[in-house]
């Protein structure tokens, strides 16, 4: 998927309060990022859909926060 595509669908999600698709969106961005090492915007993308996927109790908040513990930008949570 493009980088247009994915920023349209950002802005669905965005307009619809739709946490899941957040999730998966930011989540695609940040594999993109990182594919190419781009770990600060990996990153930033990841804190988002780290915080939707809290607001919304989603499962996909662990691996997040894993994630972004693996770079130092967060500490491990429990959940």
């Amino acid at each position: 998927m493009d980088k247009t595509d994915l920023d349209r669908l950002l802005l669905e999600a965005h307009d619809h309060n739709d946490h899941g698709a957040l999730i998966r969106y930011y989540t695609m961005a940040a594999d993109e990022r990182e594919a190419v090492q781009d770990i600060d915007a990996a990153c930033f993308y990841l804190t988002h859909a780290f915080v939707f996927a809290l607001e919304s109790g989603a499962p996909e908040a662990e691996p997040l926060n894993a994630r972004l513990a693996a770079y130092g930008r967060a500490h491990r949570l429990e959940f």
